[in-house]
């Protein structure tokens, strides 16, 4: 019998390639337990080359080594911002497109919204802040403004009240939905 991960990688692997994911490197930890301990831990290259993932890995910044860490921190964050992702809720979504629209909010709050400290950056001269308290030496940052898509941090109104623009709205028939339909999706049945 084949695992439901096992299925789900064969699905995942399957739309990368349906895609053309040209340049696409995509590998697995695989942990062996006994008795509910982990004895060993392996790498396999899963899409693309070894070496391609390697060249990935010598150029990143943040990790030189295949790991799950950044897709359990994302999920964790999903998670707790998000009761439709919670474990063992009665918030979940009854329809695929309202668990879509919730995550494109989540996800544009997380990124314009949310300042995040390690992003921070240090103010040449330090400016007075409100009342009386110490001056301010730090510059709030969010994901957004440290990848230069604004100047500044957003209000969850500004979020919420943003128009699209009219060029992006007539091409939004052609892009792809966040999830694959209901009925090409694998459901594990």
């Amino acid at each position: 019998m084949v695992s439901r991960g096992a299925q789900r990688q064969s699905w995942l692997l399957s739309q990368a390639q349906a895609r053309g994911a040209a340049g696409l490197g995509y590998a697995q930890v695989v942990k062996r337990r006994e008795r509910g301990q982990v004895v060993a831990v392996t790498h396999k290259v899963v899409f693309g080359s070894a070496e391609a993932v390697r060249t990935c890995l010598e150029a990143s910044a943040a990790s030189t080594t295949i790991n799950t860490r950044f897709v359990e921190r994302d999920n964790l964050t999903l998670r707790q911002q998000n009761r439709r992702l919670s474990r063992k809720t009665n918030g979940f979504s009854k329809e695929l497109g309202w668990l879509e629209r919730q995550l494109w909010l989540t996800l544009a709050y997380y990124q314009f919204v949310l300042t995040h400290a390690s992003l921070r950056t240090e103010l040449a001269e330090p400016e007075p802040s409100r009342g009386t308290g110490s001056t301010r030496r730090w510059r709030a940052v969010t994901p957004a403004m440290a990848a230069g898509l604004t100047d500044h941090v957003w209000t969850t109104t500004e979020l919420l009240s943003y128009r699209v623009p009219a060029v992006f709205l007539d091409h939004l028939g052609n892009l792809e939905r966040l999830f694959p339909s209901f009925d090409t999706a694998h459901h594990g049945y």
